[in-house]
């Protein structure tokens, strides 16, 4: 029996609530378990069939192997791209202000702007390949982490681009 655990921040109970719900709607006939960790709730189900829902699950680290999307799970994504960037954002993206100084030197200016990171580059390709669809444009970024991995960064920040996300990403509640 294989058991599938999200670790949700304890802040952002509404997350909880969606991870669960989740889960829940996959297999309604069964339950639902929450364990409490340091800082976070483990929401997780038992099923002997979770590999077959998530075929790219395997040994070892996802940015040292191909994270690549069934053709039944590409179809899904294709039908709700909204929802599946949401759910990238929440697990591995932010909103926020950047800060910029001007190059007057007088002061700065903020604009917010969204930003997701992840170590796995096929991860962050479906991400922008799924903005692409969605015709919102983003900005790659690279960033070196003292261990010599590199990880890969986007940023959405043009004023209708972000507009837009905020329309179905939502708050991080």
């Amino acid at each position: 029996m294989w058991r599938l655990r999200i670790a949700c921040d304890d802040k952002w109970p509404g997350l909880i609530e969606e991870c669960a719900d989740a889960i829940a709607a996959i297999r309604p006939d069964h339950k639902v378990g929450r364990a409490q960790a340091l800082g976070c709730t483990m929401v997780h189900g038992s099923w002997k069939h979770w590999p077959c829902v998530f075929p790219q699950h395997a040994p070892g680290k996802k940015h040292e192997r191909r994270i690549v999307l069934e053709s039944w799970q590409q179809e899904i994504v294709d039908e709700h791209p909204r929802r599946f960037v949401r759910g990238l954002m929440h697990s591995d993206g932010s909103r926020g202000l950047n800060r910029i100084r001007r190059r007057d030197g007088q002061g700065f200016y903020e604009y917010p702007r969204y930003l997701f990171a992840n170590t796995s580059r096929d991860i962050v390709g479906l991400m922008t390949t799924t903005l692409d669809q969605l015709e919102n444009p983003w900005k790659s970024h690279a960033k070196r982490q003292p261990d010599v991995l590199s990880q890969s960064a986007i940023s959405i920040s043009r004023k209708a681009a972000v507009a837009r996300m905020d329309t179905f990403v939502g708050p991080e509640y």
